[in-house]
This record gives structure tokens, sequence and C-alpha cells, in this order.
């Protein structure tokens, strides 16, 4: 259920009819259990921005208090893998393409 709401949350950013960072909001706070950080937001924006740019290597720098395997920054590829947002760069990559 979690990926279904996360695909139509996608689609409805897609379709211009919701905002990226509220779609994220929603999906971190109410897609995941337990909820993830709210400062995880910004990281996971900057994620998908370098997925569009085919950077997947990207480091994105982490919040205050959250570390990746030690590290202040994680790959974009592992934001996006650990954060489930997979659908969110279909539509910023391919827009409503993807749910055809």
């Amino acid at each position: 259920m979690g990926s279904l709401n996360a695909a139509a949350m996608a689609e409805a950013v897609g379709e211009g009819e919701v905002a990226l960072r509220p779609a994220l909001v929603w999906h971190l706070q109410c897609n995941h259990y337990p909820p993830l950080p709210m400062s995880m937001v910004a990281p996971c924006i900057q994620a998908i921005e370098a997925a569009v740019d085919d950077d997947w290597d990207r480091a994105i720098e982490l919040p205050e208090g959250i570390t990746y395997r030690g590290h202040q920054a994680a790959p974009a590829s592992e934001i996006i893998d650990q954060h489930n947002l997979g659908f969110f760069v279909e539509t910023a990559i391919y827009g409503d393409e993807s749910y055809e």
C-alpha cells in the first residue's frame, strides 16, 4: 500500500496538483513507519535533483544528527533508495509518461 500511495502522490506532483516539498513532507511522515525526520525533506529534494541530472553518486549533505555509514553526506542513490523516492524521481525525469 505504501508504494501505491507514493506513486499517487508523485503523480499528483507531476500533474501540478501538489508541490514537491509538501508531497515529500507527507511521504516521509505518513508513508513510513516510524515517520522519517522532517529535516530530510531538503536532502530528498537534492537527491531527486541529482537523479534528474543523472548524477546518482552526488554527495548530499545530511542534517545535523543524521549520518550515513558514519559520514555527514550520502550518495543521492542511497537517499532515493532508503527514502523510497523512486516514483518521485520517475515523475521528475519522465513526467506523466511514467504512469501510462
